[in-house]
């Protein structure tokens, strides 16, 4: 047998993967560079996906999955026709659920759906399995815990499954079990599916061993059936590079804005030449990510502006995501108008392709979030330089950034802190970029997709038996 990736090695089995959701979050990333990765290591790999077509089928708008899984076989269950039905969770095919509660999102949340709704959604995805050949596969690599776990066990019951956690599916039970809202009135219902899918796993993959013994409580699985492999990123595609610093962030802001404030279409948030001083004059902060409860967006901003009177010099503070029309709690432009906070720009939604260019353009990547699995932004942004500004808790991010070396720690929910921590990353120059050659370092040596994909690879062998 050739090493790993050689061209002579023969496929070493068929995999079908499945993930619910159109590409938008981190696990949509996951799935990528995983399927990608699992090709160079021999295995035959087919990708049964949500997607929303782009308006005229061009092929590349957000959550299309033909563009975004590039390179991969992809099987698309459209969901654009469900998005204006009565019940776009009764369409045909439906849209999917959520694990986030947002008033008026047409993906409501799971635990407000009915049986006969839940039903559907089995039906439909069993059709997408079939379509793809699950039945015929080797291994099921399933992401998240949903309706396609149902299906699969339904279609396919010889076919071992490789439960993949992402995170969002345990935010869901943890909320579950201190008490659902009223609202939720098919919480207990949908408690018991994820721990029965989880069950009928053979194996479940968390991105952090920190999240082994919080999944394994959760779903009340023995610790041995979990394996941790992280997350990760192209590093043909992730590297430092340089690139014109002033005419991206102009592109971006002014000539062909994506911003949107509730209410209003991406580019309805745009600036003017005059307000991008501080863009020209000192480095930029970046968040990249959506703009959900858990990401803590608001409280950045709050923190952002308490730093401003102790910056040495201007330091704009970017905010790039926020998959259009989705977001909890207070939209960061609603924050933005509540503290009057200057030198904050909502940069909107943009594909994974155009990320490398915007980390090249900035200077520290800042996530706040107080819950997260792993924290894709974050490695991505590291391995193109970019120190980070991370929280200190048991999950992702405090095992990717080391504080003092590769970036800063702060306890969650702290503004004081986090202010703290902008303050030095904007005026300790030499510090800064310490730190930022470090994470470079630190991220190419953990978080290489090639190297993971022969992780995983280990984990099917074991999962079929194959030592």
């Amino acid at each position: 047998m050739g090493k790993p990736g050689d061209a002579s090695e023969r496929a070493r089995g068929r995999v079908v993967m499945g993930i619910l959701f159109s590409p938008r979050g981190g696990s949509a990333h996951v799935t990528r560079g995983l399927a990608r990765a699992l090709t160079t290591q021999g295995w035959d790999v087919t990708l049964v996906s949500g997607s929303v077509s782009s308006p005229g089928g061009q092929g590349n708008g957000p959550g299309d999955a033909r563009a975004f899984y590039r390179g991969v076989d992809v099987r698309p269950v459209d969901f654009t026709a469900a998005l204006s039905a009565a019940d776009p969770l009764r369409a045909d095919p439906p849209l999917h659920p959520s694990y986030e509660d947002r008033p008026g999102a047409p993906d409501r949340v799971f635990a407000s759906v009915d049986d006969d709704t839940y039903e559907h959604q089995v039906r439909a995805w069993m059709t997408a399995l079939r379509d793809a050949g699950a039945e015929r596969a080797d291994v099921l690599h399933l992401d998240h815990l949903t309706p396609l776990n149902e299906a699969a066990q339904r279609l396919a019951p010889h076919v071992p499954v490789l439960g993949h956690l992402h995170g969002t599916e345990l935010l869901m039970l943890e909320a579950i079990e201190a008490g659902p809202p009223p609202t939720w009135r098919y919480a207990a219902a949908w408690a018991g599916r994820l721990r029965r899918w989880a069950a009928a796993c053979g194996h479940l993959l968390v991105a952090s061993p920190t999240q082994i013994p919080r999944a394994s409580h959760l779903l009340g699985i023995g610790v041995e059936r979990f394996t941790s492999v992280s997350n990760g990123f192209d590093p043909e595609v992730f590297h430092p590079h340089e690139v014109d610093r002033a005419a991206l962030w102009r592109r971006l802001l002014v000539e062909q804005p994506r911003g949107w404030r509730p209410g209003a279409a991406p580019g309805a948030v745009a600036y003017t030449v005059d307000q991008l001083g501080a863009f020209a004059s000192g480095p930029v902060m970046l968040y990249v990510g959506r703009f959900t409860a858990v990401k803590r967006v608001p409280l950045l901003i709050a923190a952002y502006q308490r730093a401003q009177a102790s910056f040495a010099r201007p330091a704009p503070l970017a905010l790039v995501g926020g998959f259009p029309g989705e977001w909890e709690d207070e939209h960061p432009w609603e924050t933005i108008q509540r503290l009057q906070a200057r030198d904050v720009f909502l940069a909107g939604w943009h594909t994974h392709d155009e990320l490398p260019d915007i980390f090249a353009a900035a200077d520290t990547i800042v996530l706040p979030s107080v819950r997260e699995q792993f924290g894709q932004s974050l490695v991505e942004g590291m391995a193109c330089g970019l120190p980070a500004i991370a929280v200190a808790a048991d999950h992702g991010p405090s095992e990717i950034v080391v504080d003092g070396a590769s970036g800063w720690l702060v306890p969650p929910d702290d503004e004081g802190a986090l202010a703290a921590a902008l303050v030095e990353a904007v005026n300790q120059t030499a510090e800064r970029r310490r730190r930022g050659a470090l994470a470079c370092e630190s991220a190419h040596a953990r978080y290489a997709w090639p190297a993971l994909g022969a992780q995983l690879t280990q984990v099917y062998q074991t999962l079929l038996g194959q030592r």
